[in-house]
């Protein structure tokens, strides 16, 4: 062959390995980060983004974080459900003697005494989006899973000749330990099984789980437990507290078992139209069913194509991408249908998913403006969900697991997103509707919602509504200044549709973060139901404050802070900001290493391991210092975000928000007030990449292209000089959504040097 010819074919093999790169983004992501320190929410799990099933391995006993830890060999079985204090359907192949426990994860292999749990083969486990897999070691069995929305694909591939069971427990441990009321495991066929568990959770979250499986090829028999009670060759299991299932079959070495699973949280029948709906095209070809599941994944990444930069920032902006939408679930069925928290089947207007997950606890900062950008329709979608609760319980929810009302983290985030979405031009939704349910939230008091459902609204919104503010005697301090920042959210949604007097009426409350905020301490101090402050206050106390201290919620106004600066000093408001900074570089700049103390009392600085104060490192953008924010929102993606199972982030990761700052932060984006005024704005700090690709959404934004570039970068060179959009400079750092929903490009110069210091 002739060299020129020889050299052309080289770049063209350069060229297509380059190609299959840049479309396989999903080969960046890794599910693995972080999970030695990680929520039952947010293990390696098989998934498609916001799946109703998280398909994954657990191994550990009931406890907060516990499900999934990295660094235990072994692995108790599979289950398909790892919401938010919610749990159901574990699978699990075994060889080892008969036993119906899971056993103690923590034991070494001693047959049935140590329970059906297996050690693994921690050299094969893999994990990457929409597909785990491992070496079961004690059940001679190699497991891969994938999984679509609503249903989960199993793939056992026997590694001797032997005689297999596939157990179906119901009961097993989790982080919130549901519980087992009733539940019934039916043989359908000698392939096809079906059954449900009714769980709950607490006071306040009651559900059924109902699910069909099926398997490719006979079983040789069905049996089942109920408590202590074996019962062999039956077509029928009743239990409760504890039951399960297993079946049998012998398989030669190299043969595999495929499994398929549907499941419902509406009835049977729907959890039947699930799995054929979403499994029945893939028939049992598992290649390809977790191709689609890995297509799905690069499809979402495609949104956001990074260049340049290092190979380690590319993982973790993949991997926290990722992050932002694997944790939470949708829980209608394929047609539509869902149980609202009073557990009536409601359907959906077409086109439309209803969701569920942890709180939207300061969500606004990052992982709302994210969904908007790479995913609108999700972010519709969510506004959706709340209409419908709205509807159905006269209340919207702040974190609907399940769809039950949960009262989680006891502030209403949902309205910032809400109003969010409407001032980013996300509309598929009756404005009037919307506001009234937000407006109904800030009106009138909170409490528990029956039948079946736990917390609804503000718990002290008479109160505050009376004093301006939530004495300490009553509640947490800091409920004041939530409250107040819905009271902002509500107005600009107020402004928006013309409704001047709420505006104005509304805007002032706003203001109520003042009636905390000490004139001679300048700290924000909880004070009594007499207007009297609380005595020997210390900044760094927890004690009235909501997983973070008077430190951190001094700094957390976000509708107005340059209000805020003002009231503080300027000078006050850097050295303090700086100083924490400072002191809380040693650690990563999270409170607990691995935020495993009672309470999360978080009496520290700086605390990015939790949600209080990630707004922290951009608030130098408004107290004349932006090179500030330069420095240190790069040395907490640098220093807090890892890339190996031990070090993914040091703190409690809440199905997204943490993740998303990060993918925010590294396209240089930071919405500090939620993107809830009339013309959303994007603070502005120094990219990760050189070149950002943004590829927006055809349905809602016309599928225009805004590209970041960001010249001179380096480790050294990251303060930004200038910054023009479109040939023209800008004048401070800040960028209009609307900028970037027309397209265009941002060019960022950086040199080594603060400007303006």
């Amino acid at each position: 062959m002739k060299r020129p010819l020889l050299l052309l074919l080289v770049i063209v093999f350069q060229l297509l390995q380059t190609l299959q790169a840049q479309n396989d983004l999903a080969s960046s992501a890794d599910p693995l980060t972080g999970t030695s320190n990680s929520r039952w929410m947010l293990g390696p799990y098989a998934c498609v983004p916001f799946g109703m099933v998280q398909l994954g391995p657990d191994n550990q006993s009931t406890g907060w974080m516990n499900g999934y830890e990295y660094s235990i060999s072994n692995v108790t079985g599979f289950s398909h459900i790892h919401a938010w204090t919610m749990g159901g359907l574990m699978i699990m192949p075994a060889a080892q003697d008969l036993t119906i426990k899971d056993g103690a994860v923590d034991s070494p292999y001693r047959g049935a005494q140590s329970g059906y749990h297996s050690r693994v083969v921690k050299e094969t486990e893999k994990a990457s989006p929409g597909y785990y897999s491992v070496d079961l070691y004690d059940a001679f069995m190699k497991a891969e899973m994938t999984a679509t929305t609503r249903c989960g694909f199993f793939r056992f591939t026997a590694q001797k000749d032997y005689d297999y069971r596939v157990l179906i427990d119901l009961a097993f441990p989790s982080e919130y330990n549901f519980k087992l009321d009733s539940a019934m495991i039916t043989k359908v066929s000698d392939t096809g099984i079906e059954g449900f568990a009714k769980c709950h959770v607490g006071t306040w979250n009651q559900y059924t789980l109902f699910f069909v499986v099926r398997f490719d090829k006979p079983f040789s028999s069905f049996n089942g437990w109920s408590k202590e009670v074996i019962s062999t060759a039956v077509t029928r299991i009743d239990g409760k507290e504890d039951a399960g299932a297993f079946v049998t079959w012998h398989a030669k070495k190299g043969e595999s078992l495929l499994v398929q699973t549907g499941i419902s949280l509406v009835d049977i029948e729907g959890a039947r139209l699930n799995l054929k709906t979403e499994m029945d095209p893939f028939s049992w070809n598992f290649d390809a069913a977790a191709a689609s599941a890995r297509n799905q994944w690069n499809n979402l990444f495609s949104h956001i194509q990074v260049d340049g930069g290092s190979d380690l920032n590319r993982r973790k902006f993949y991997t926290n991408l990722y992050r932002s939408y694997c944790a939470k679930q949708t829980w209608n069925d394929v047609d539509g249908r869902y149980c609202d928290p009073k557990e009536d089947i409601r359907q959906l207007p077409k086109g439309t998913s209803i969701y569920g997950g942890d709180a939207f606890w300061n969500s606004f900062w990052n992982l709302n403006s994210l969904w908007a950008i790479v995913s609108p329709d999700i972010l519709n979608n969510w506004v959706v969900t709340q209409l419908e609760l709205f509807k159905s319980t006269g209340w919207t929810s702040n974190g609907p697991t399940g769809l039950e009302m949960s009262g989680i983290m006891e502030v209403s985030h949902e309205i910032a997103l809400m109003v969010g979405a409407w001032q980013k031009g996300i509309r598929n939704y009756d404005p009037e509707t919307m506001y009234q349910a937000i407006k109904h939230t800030v009106d009138y008091q909170g409490g528990r919602l029956t039948p079946y459902s736990g917390p609804a609204g503000n718990a002290f919104q008479n109160i505050y509504k009376k004093l301006g503010y939530v004495p300490y005697e009553v509640g947490p301090a800091c409920q004041t200044l939530d409250y107040a920042f819905n009271d902002y959210c509500v107005a600009q949604m107020a402004n928006a549709l013309g409704k001047k007097a709420d505006y104005e009426f509304y805007l002032k409350r706003s203001e109520n973060w003042r009636n905390l905020f000490h004139p001679d301490l300048k700290w924000s101090v909880p004070r009594d139901s007499m207007g009297k402050w609380l005595p020997d206050y210390s900044p760094f106390s927890a004690k009235y404050w909501i997983e973070g201290n008077g430190w951190e919620y001094s700094f957390y106004v976000p509708q107005n802070v340059p209000g805020l600066v003002e009231a503080m000093g300027k000078d006050l408001f850097n050295k303090r900001l700086v100083e924490g900074f400072e002191k809380s570089r040693q650690y990563n700049f999270a409170a607990h290493a691995l935020d495993r103390t009672e309470g999360q009392t978080a009496e520290f600085y700086v605390n990015h391991g939790n949600e209080v104060n990630m707004q922290a490192a951009w608030l130098f953008n408004y107290s004349g210092k932006p090179w500030l924010t330069q420095k240190y929102v790069r040395e907490i993606m640098n220093s807090y975000y890892g890339s190996d199972p031990y070090h993914g982030w040091e703190g409690d990761e809440d199905e997204g928000q943490m993740g998303a700052w990060f993918v925010m932060s590294a396209m240089g984006l930071f919405s500090m007030d939620g993107g809830t005024t009339a013309d959303p704005a994007f603070d502005l700090s120094t990219p990760l990449f050189d070149k950002i690709t943004i590829k927006l959404d055809d349905k809602y934004y016309g599928g225009k292209t805004f590209i970041i570039e960001t010249r001179n970068l380096s480790d050294d060179s990251f303060y930004i000089q200038s910054a023009t959009l479109n040939g023209h400079k800008l004048d401070k750092l800040k960028l209009r959504f609307a900028d970037i929903l027309k397209g265009g490009t941002l060019v960022i110069e950086t040199s080594d040097k603060p400007a303006g210091k």
